[in-house]
């Protein structure tokens, strides 16, 4: 009996592309229902790929989930009660953008089981959200928090994105401190990263945008972690926040090698052994087309176990690594540990190794030295 697993659905469907965007997405919202019903299909085709069929979180993703009608939502919740034993689920996250969040709808969600929405915010400085080219302001995004408060939610996070340039300093520090004054219970705040072919890449092409400077982006990071740890919140992975007990159950998994099912066009799935991926494609999604799967090697899965577990302020146990990989693993791990330990990079307490939370905008370098075993 493995441990209990998620299912998340990916809802590639936004109005308008934001700025920075380089997940897979579609503004062909004709598709949508079809789409959805497809959803259906394919959670009553893949019910046994799970390990377990008890799932302990669900979440909807995206794009913009929050464009699913009550109806599309309860379809797709109802199939997964139909196909699932959600018996134990703890935790039902949707994704939403703050102008789709009116009273009615957020009853409607409540009354459906979803009690955790993810408010894509991004910035309280309306000329930042122009910037990129969000469709609601900051005063919408105030509006919808309290909205969902008055509704009876009170699982609540927000998504920041800091690192945009021209906002950082005190622009950036107001919007943290509109974040902290809502009494959220999770707050997510990544740093942008500017991709060739989203509207950011080009304009940095154009040389109409030019990208913050590291030593910038570790000021703003630092600046965030101070702010949120000393309102109580625990910075528990690189980009994530929360106060005591509010953890991200879902996105945990992602962390902790839990098994997941992905759902929907450009969706991954996680069984413990391989990963799949659906098309990024919702044209072919719709014709059938199945998943790629890769089978992990054990270097693979060494690989994985560090970039997951050193995302996390928890780290990981030696005794764990030996158990998974052998004494001759733990071993070199303990060599390769001991330079970033005396760098301050890694922190060893009790044969546990963790990146301290202010580092980890570094733990892409930490993970790094670690693979050159």
């Amino acid at each position: 009996m493995c441990a209990m697993a998620g299912i998340y659905f990916h809802i590639p469907f936004c109005k308008r592309i934001c700025s920075y965007c380089d997940f897979y997405r579609t503004a062909q919202l004709k598709e949508l229902p079809e789409v959805v019903e497809k959803m259906c299909e394919e959670v009553r085709g893949r019910a046994d790929y799970l390990p377990d069929k008890q799932l302990k979180t669900i979440y909807f993703g995206g794009g913009t989930p929050s464009l699913l009608s009550p109806e599309q939502l309860a379809q797709l919740l109802k199939t997964t009660r139909t196909h699932f034993d959600c018996s134990e689920v703890e935790e039902t996250t949707l994704e939403a953008n703050p102008d789709d969040l009116t009273a009615e709808y957020l009853q409607a969600l409540r009354q459906m089981g979803i009690n955790r929405l993810s408010i894509g915010i991004q910035s309280f400085d309306n000329d930042c959200l122009k910037l990129m080219n969000r469709r609601h302001t900051a005063e919408e995004a105030i509006a919808a928090v309290k909205a969902a408060q008055q509704a009876g939610f009170d699982n609540l996070t927000i998504d920041l994105i800091f690192g945009v340039p021209g906002f950082g300093g005190e622009k950036l520090e107001r919007s943290i401190e509109t974040a902290l004054s809502l009494g959220v219970q999770h707050i997510s705040a990544y740093l942008l990263t500017i991709e060739e072919r989203t509207r950011f890449g080009r304009m940095v092409k154009k040389g109409e945008l030019q990208e913050i400077s590291d030593e910038t982006a570790e000021a703003e990071y630092l600046l965030i972690h101070k702010r949120l740890t000393a309102a109580g919140m625990e910075h528990y992975e690189v980009s994530n926040y929360a106060l005591p007990s509010f953890r991200a159950r879902h996105n945990s998994h992602y962390w902790d090698a839990t098994p997941y099912l992905g759902i929907g066009p450009g969706a991954h799935s996680f069984d413990g052994v391989s990963r799949q991926w659906n098309v990024a494609s919702t044209t072919r999604y719709l014709q059938g087309e199945p998943p790629e799967r890769e089978l992990l090697g054990e270097e693979e899965m060494r690989e994985e176990f560090l970039m997951t577990r050193l995302r996390t302020a928890d780290g990981f146990s030696l005794d764990e690594a030996a158990n998974r990989f052998g004494e001759e693993y733990r071993n070199r791990l303990e060599k390769a540990a001991q330079r970033l330990i005396q760098e301050g990079l890694l922190h060893e307490q009790a044969g546990h190794l963790r990146i301290p939370p202010e580092k980890l905008l570094l733990s892409d370098y930490v993970i790094g030295s670690m693979f050159d075993l």
